[in-house]
């Protein structure tokens, strides 16, 4: 089901499939990306802060963008985001990780200089196998409203 400015609620929530963060992805992206020693090596991570193998934490946040995109709340022009109002890690993501979103409304509203166009704020919260909550952001994303949807984009 596709959603609308006026589909969305605050406290409605929306669930996605999970991510098993892998050896190889956390040192692939880190590679990339981040390339820190507690990325990249698990015997030097041992002494590291992390105490072992950790993810990059915008690994996390690259696999919480995908995580939102192939979730239940689906948007008609796509997850187009205005920007973080806050991110935020809470703790280590390892090897076996499994990881979910959950994705809150906190609210809606029309823009006036865009008639049609909203702004939807969300809390996404990203969760370990265990329901540890790993990263948590909030985040504006650009909804059109039902009348509108024919002339946003």
């Amino acid at each position: 089901m596709t959603h609308y400015l006026e589909d969305l609620t605050p406290g409605q929530t929306f669930s996605s499939p999970s991510y098993t963060v892998t050896v190889e992805d956390i040192k692939g992206f880190a590679a990339a990306w981040d390339p820190q020693h507690f990325h990249l090596d698990e015997e030097t991570a041992k002494d590291s802060f992390f105490e072992g193998l950790a993810a990059s934490g915008w690994h996390t946040a690259a696999a919480t963008m995908r995580l939102i995109v192939t979730s239940e709340m689906k948007l008609p022009l796509g997850v187009i985001g205005t920007g973080l109002e806050s991110l935020a890690w809470h703790r280590p993501v390892r090897p076996g990780d499994v990881l979910t979103v959950r994705i809150e409304v906190l609210e809606t509203r029309e823009m006036r200089s865009r008639p049609g166009l909203g702004l939807a704020k969300f809390r996404v919260v990203t969760l370990d196998g265990e329901g540890q909550a790993v990263q948590t952001l909030q985040t504006n994303l650009l909804v059109p409203t039902r009348a509108g949807a024919g002339q946003a984009g």
